[in-house]
């Protein structure tokens, strides 16, 4: 049995989380991808900071309020409320939704009661969790065991790792510096857009299981002044939000962000350590065989 985790009393529930997830959605317009939904359900919400910073695992991939609101997600997705796309955009049924009608404790309910009956009689209930059919999709397993396996090699190997992945990418005449002292600075290297237009991009790898800091970003674009014309941070952890203002502030030389949810996806597109099988799926028809 998992043991039970101890969490803020105050953090909001998913079920809590379900109107202001369909707030922000009508505020989006009415569409918006997963970090575009996060981010404006804390506002919404007015979450505050050291709750945005509670993590739901010792990896800390994902903030314990970003997992509650995916559950919400789910659960208003099964309800019928809003729907996503392939592309991870996530939409409202109905533009019309009045949410002072909407009752998430009960919406829950309904959900887990409709679940009950489309099971098996046999299987037990699990009741320390939601249970629903499918996963939420922030929780992948082979995220984890990746970051894992990550934070345990060589730092010669991560920074190779990152050069062989920007390569992938597109970029040409990457080289790992790493030079001590140059600011965490990690290598450098060229990025070309149409064949035309061509960028200088430094880059900084951290292998990290916390939050980058606004303090290290700003320490990393004082090394790169004068040297490039964007910069690159790639960490196995996260960014904190003011981390993330800092990467944009204006007037400042941009620094683009690759977290350690990006880093997986990014070395499963490219093949990278991450082998992607495909299940092969047998369909009988005896309507087939009725016609002969």
């Amino acid at each position: 049995m998992a043991r039970k985790k101890n969490y803020p009393n105050k953090l909001m529930t998913y079920e809590q989380l379900m109107v202001p997830t369909l707030q922000a959605l009508m505020k989006l317009g009415g569409s918006g991808t997963i970090e575009e939904i996060n981010e404006t359900v804390y506002q919404v919400a007015n979450i505050p900071a050291e709750q945005l910073a509670v993590p739901h695992d010792e990896n800390g991939l994902h903030s314990e309020i970003d997992y509650r609101i995916a559950w919400a997600r789910t659960y208003l997705k099964k309800f019928g409320l809003i729907d996503n796309s392939s592309r991870g955009v996530w939409s409202l049924t109905k533009s019309n939704i009045d949410t002072s009608q909407i009752d998430g404790y009960e919406i829950a309910r309904v959900v887990r009661e409709a679940n009950r009956l489309a099971k098996p009689q046999n299987k037990p209930e699990i009741t320390n969790e939601p249970e629903l059919s499918e996963p939420v999709e922030e929780a992948e397993n082979w995220k984890d065991s990746l970051l894992n396996v990550l934070l345990n090699i060589p730092p010669a190997s991560f920074e190779r790792l990152a050069q062989r992945l920007l390569r992938e990418s597109g970029f040409v005449q990457v080289e790992v510096t790493g030079k001590s002292g140059d600011g965490g600075i990690d290598g450098k290297g060229i990025v070309r857009i149409s064949g035309f237009l061509s960028f200088h991009i430094l880059f900084q790898c951290k292998r990290y299981k916390g939050s980058i800091s606004p303090s290290q970003i700003r320490d990393f674009r004082g090394a790169m002044q004068g040297r490039a014309d964007k910069g690159l941070f790639i960490t196995t952890g996260t960014f904190t939000r003011e981390a993330i203002k800092e990467a944009t502030r204006d007037g400042a030389p941009p620094i683009d962000l690759i977290d350690g949810e990006l880093l997986c996806e990014k070395l499963k597109e490219f093949n990278l350590g991450v082998e992607t099988q495909l299940v092969e799926s047998v369909d009988v028809k005896p309507e087939w065989f009725s016609k002969l």
